[in-house]
């Protein structure tokens, strides 16, 4: 099984390969927040890592959606799969 931290690397490579920067997001007192954040061209979007089938807690639960209320990309990726179907939306394409 693959594990959050190959998700990670894995995340952050295909992010670097397009030109994008694929920053740990830390914000001190403020819990939940996800882990990266991902700017690319014009736009900024928030990824939380999971190993597949990792606990979300209610907290990122409500911070992703706090993120998408004000219309900013949020979301939980698991698999490489994962990253590969949220870059081909970001890329608006059917192929990565």
């Amino acid at each position: 099984m693959i594990d959050e931290r190959d998700v990670e690397r894995y995340l952050i490579k295909e992010c670097e390969k397009r030109g994008w920067l694929c920053w740990k997001f830390v914000s001190p007192g403020r819990r939940g927040v996800p882990d990266r954040i991902v700017i690319r061209p014009g736009s900024v979007a928030f990824v939380e890592v999971k190993r597949k089938g990792g606990r979300v807690s209610p907290l990122q639960v409500r911070r992703i959606e706090e993120l998408t209320r004000l219309v900013i990309p949020a979301r939980v990726v698991e698999t490489k799969e994962d990253i590969d179907e949220m870059i081909r939306e970001w890329e608006g394409r059917d192929e990565v």
